[in-house]
């Protein structure tokens, strides 16, 4: 269900913009993006006040907590230089695209505010794509690796849009590390995009 409704707001919003159906909110929403930001990031802060016991969580697993979310962080951003050489991109866009880890709307304004249009819309549609593929991979990664490779294609959704999947296909213990691998990706996130994007 997630996947189409986040498919049929993308169809829609680009319908939106393309026929102008809704020029005041529109400009609007051109006029404030840096207030749009704020408020993800805001949401982003109340997600992470909502996980009672986290202090606890992160004491009882200790490394494990750090190894995957720098494992995910790493390998998005070679991806991106990857992708960069293939299409001829700069290296830091390319690493900064991907650095959103699926955080397609955080990433998107932001690097749409810091490298433009174009690389802003790019940046959301391979964000978003990569949240859609992960409720695909899930399933059959649980079914024939351990239910740990699951937390990598989820990125930083892992907290949040895609830990159903994670409850359903795998156990107690991953789905408290996909809880604790998305709020420090979610973390990494601006502070990625930024860094890569001043390359």
């Amino acid at each position: 269900m997630m996947v189409i409704l986040s498919v049929a707001a993308l169809v829609c919003g680009v319908l939106a913009g393309t026929l102008d159906v809704l020029p005041g909110a529109l400009d609007f929403l051109r006029k404030h993006t840096g207030a749009v930001l704020y408020v993800l990031m805001f949401s982003v802060g109340i997600s992470v006040g909502l996980h009672r016991g986290l202090l606890q969580e992160l004491r009882r697993h200790h490394v494990k907590i750090l190894i995957i979310p720098l494992g995910i962080t790493a390998a998005s951003a070679l991806g991106g230089v990857v992708c960069s050489l293939i299409t001829r991109m700069p290296l830091g866009l390319g690493a900064a695209i991907t650095s959103g880890m699926g955080w397609y709307s955080l990433a998107g304004v932001t690097i749409g505010n810091l490298a433009g249009a174009q690389a802003g819309s790019i940046a959301f549609l391979s964000n978003l794509m990569r949240e859609i593929i992960s409720f695909f991979l899930i399933p059959p990664l649980a079914a024939r690796f351990n239910s740990y490779t699951c937390i990598a294609p989820a990125g930083a959704t892992s907290e949040d849009t895609t830990l159903p999947m994670m409850i359903r296909y795998t156990n107690e213990e991953t789905v408290v590390l996909s809880v604790l691998n998305g709020m420090i990706c979610s973390a990494l996130v601006p502070v990625l995009i930024s860094l890569f994007c001043s390359l």
